[in-house]
């Protein structure tokens, strides 16, 4: 009897071990699949989808233009309030120009009489003081025009900077002739030089504007979808009919 379970048992414990090897191996593999898969799943995922990308790149070119788009037609407005700046300079300045194009030529027209002699009046009081009425009536009209300022009509009425009130009324009138003249200069030459500096603003504003134009225009091309290339149907040549059913001959060799 003991012989016979000793030997059922050595019988037995080569089968079981073989049975447990293979259930071991099997529980290896599932182990090592279960293991690599999810890398394999992560690595699936970490990979960006075309589609997506392409997707996504054309979203941020669409955005970008509509940026460029609106900053361009805000340089527009600029560039037109600008011109329209410089525009309305100039014709301040043209009228500056004619203002004291008219001063000189009245300037030079008096400078001309000089050359006659200035008539001659009694040195009275009553000449002096009607000499000094002609040239404060003549400096006040002259500041109303605005051909003199405060200041110089203060210096006329004051007698200062040369304004003397015992001069002849011809002598007086070319005197304040060519202070008129030089003050409509001095605004001739400043209305000039806004002038200038307008149209420098209204130069920069406008290469401004047709910089943002030109780069809204590219993005808004570079936004849109490329088409697909259309298939090129090849038309087949006709085959003449004399040369159907021809069979091929060899050159002759003369």
């Amino acid at each position: 009897m003991s012989q016979t379970a000793l030997y059922h048992f050595l019988t037995a414990v080569p089968e079981a071990a073989a049975i447990w090897s293979a259930l071991l191996v099997l529980a290896l593999g599932l182990l090592a699949v279960l293991v690599a898969r999810p890398d394999r799943d992560g690595a699936a995922d970490l990979e960006p989808d075309p589609v997506d990308a392409e997707a996504l790149r054309r979203a941020d070119l669409a955005r970008y233009a509509d940026e460029v788009a609106v900053a361009a037609a805000g340089a527009a407005r600029t560039a037109r309030r600008r011109r329209e700046r410089w525009l309305a300079a100039q014709d301040e300045a043209e009228r500056a120009w004619a203002a004291f194009d008219e001063a000189e030529s009245a300037a030079r027209r008096l400078a001309g009489a000089t050359a006659l002699p200035a008539p001659r009046t009694p040195n009275t009081p009553s000449e002096y003081a009607a000499r000094e009425r002609w040239l404060h009536h003549a400096a006040m009209a002259a500041h109303w025009r605005g051909d003199l300022t405060a200041r110089q009509l203060a210096d006329v009425l004051a007698h200062r900077n040369g304004w003397d009130p015992r001069r002849h009324p011809a002598e007086q009138e070319i005197v304040l002739a060519r202070t008129v003249r030089d003050g409509r200069r001095a605004g001739w030459e400043a209305a000039a030089e806004r002038e200038r500096l307008a149209w420098r603003d209204a130069e920069l504003a406008a290469d401004a504007a047709r910089t943002l134009a030109a780069e809204a225009y590219a993005a808004a091309t570079a936004s849109r979808p490329v088409p697909a290339p259309r298939a090129t149907s090849v038309t087949p040549v006709p085959v003449p009919a004399t040369a159907r059913g021809a069979r091929w001959r060899p050159a002759r060799v003369g």
